[in-house]
């Protein structure tokens, strides 16, 4: 079973759902586009029920307590700055950081930047950026993967991705999401101002800076079937990360990891992590 919490930081209340018990080994997960906390459910009720104490919050844009209207209030700097301001707000000094999508980008992002706030790390689907930087330059299997990157940019996406009951959002999740997960999804995206938030995720343009190597311990778990992220950049990550490096590829599975092999995701999570 999960909790409801809400975590308080100078940016707004997140709202999270949680597990565990409050002295367990702290462990953070973020969801991606176009989801919700509630995609790591499955994971946070096992962690919890295994001693950790398992948080996964509804990022920036996706709370409506923390939901700025300008475009440059979802670069990168400031998703970083979300996770450290929850993890401070939770008293946590060092703790393991899970990402899945955009989600998964944001735990590259803080773990090049803030490796000593991290035990460990572990990303699904989303390749280190360095890879995919690389990738988007020399393999057009990869640019043609990421177009859509560049055509949710235009002001029009809202609306055809709302229109005829949220089909084009539905469509994304390729059947492999539960219904009724959906329905939830897209109830939350239909809120006012609730999709241009997260699609301002896109609109924020590059982070400044560049992207080190990861020192933290790393899994990085990919699927074959995985439609905005192809095997070059994939197999390419683990030349990113100079701490110890796992890489799991999981056969005939969609994008959407942890909802469509839950149990085989939280395995791979218990193994890194325990």
């Amino acid at each position: 079973m999960t909790e409801q919490l809400s975590i308080p930081t100078p940016a707004g209340s997140f709202d999270a759902i949680a597990a565990g018990p409050e002295d367990g080994r702290p462990v953070l997960l973020l969801h991606g586009f176009p989801e919700a906390a509630i995609v790591w459910e499955h994971q946070v009720a096992v962690l919890g029920a295994r001693g950790f104490r398992a948080v996964a919050p509804d990022q920036r844009g996706y709370s409506p307590g923390v939901r700025p209207g300008q475009v440059a209030d979802y670069g990168m700097d400031e998703l970083v700055g979300d996770v450290l301001a929850m993890a401070d707000e939770l008293g946590w000094d060092r703790f393991d950081l899970v990402g899945h999508d955009w989600g998964g980008a944001v735990a590259w992002w803080t773990a090049s930047a803030h490796p000593g706030r991290l035990r460990r790390l572990a990303v699904v689907s989303t390749p280190h950026p360095g890879a995919l930087a690389k990738a988007l330059r020399t393999d057009e299997d990869q640019r043609l993967r990421s177009q859509y990157m560049r055509d949710w940019h235009d002001s029009g996406t809202e609306r055809r991705m709302l229109a005829d009951n949220a089909q084009a959002l539905r469509r994304m999740f390729e059947w492999k999401v539960p219904s009724s997960r959906v329905d939830e999804y897209v109830r939350r995206l239909s809120e006012p101002g609730a999709l241009t938030a997260a699609l301002n995720w896109y609109r924020a343009g590059r982070p400044s800076g560049q992207i080190d190597k990861i020192e933290v311990p790393t899994l990085y778990v990919w699927s074959t079937e995985d439609v905005a992220f192809g095997s070059t950049a994939a197999l390419d990550t683990e030349n990113w990360v100079t701490g110890p490096y796992t890489f799991q590829m999981l056969e005939d599975i969609t994008h959407w990891i942890p909802e469509q092999t839950p149990e085989v995701l939280t395995t791979l999570l218990l193994e890194h992590l325990g």
